[in-house]
């Protein structure tokens, strides 16, 4: 599979996310930018999913149909095109890290997947259902970690 180029000027990969950017600060999404879409994509999906999560794989930020012809989005923003869909907070677009005190640090994966199709998602998608609609599907990807400990 091909790969996007996926980056943040708010902190570098397998680095620290700002406070900025969590439940504990403005809880605003960071900005993202990226590039490497193949040309035949319908359209692009973001995932931010926390793996460490104590209750499982805990879904922070889930966007499906971005424009393709986009290359970025801007803190505190909705990608171009996209809808925000549910959040494990039970919330739409973004909800920022909030580890449990004393965890070791959580890593958030922000991933870009570019789509051939229109994806099927069930309401309310589990970080789970994401990866089997779209993991085979995907035409490229692309992804960074960001840490957070509180």
């Amino acid at each position: 599979m091909a790969g996007i180029e996926l980056s943040t000027s708010a902190f570098s990969d397998h680095a620290l996310i700002p406070r900025r950017y969590t439940r504990d600060g403005e809880d605003v999404s960071p900005p993202l930018e990226w590039s490497g879409v193949p040309a035949d994509t319908a359209e692009l999906l973001l995932l931010c999913e926390d793996p460490d999560a104590p209750s499982g794989t805990f879904v922070h930020w889930l966007v499906a149909g971005i424009d393709p012809g986009s290359r970025s989005v801007e803190t505190g923003a909705t990608p171009q095109g996209g809808t925000p869909l549910t959040n494990g907070f039970g919330g739409t677009g973004w909800g920022g890290p909030q580890p449990p005190a004393g965890d070791n640090a959580h890593r958030y994966f922000f991933r870009l997947y570019a789509l051939p199709d229109a994806v099927r998602l069930p309401d309310r998608p589990s970080a789970e259902d994401v990866h089997r609609a779209v993991d085979e599907e995907a035409l490229a990807s692309g992804n960074i970690v960001g840490l957070y400990q509180r």
